[in-house]
């Protein structure tokens, strides 16, 4: 079964940033932002989309991938 991994970890490792800084920084609930970091979402924001995008310097499809569970 495939799902789609939203590529924090990556982000956050390469750049030396905590978690609970990039929620701080982005005005989201850590809890919230965990699941993300997770891949714990069933659907995701595009405000949000955004927010992570401009924050990280990317595009949309840089912060995906598929992956095999």
């Amino acid at each position: 079964m495939k799902y789609l991994h939203i590529k924090l970890e990556e982000f956050l490792t390469e750049r030396g940033i905590s978690k609970k800084r990039v929620s701080y920084d982005l005005d989201i609930e850590s809890t919230n932002f965990n699941r993300y970091y997770r891949d714990e979402f069933q659907r995701i924001d595009a405000n949000l989309l955004l927010k992570l995008c401009e924050y990280f310097n990317c595009e949309v499809g840089d912060l995906f991938e598929i992956r095999e569970k």
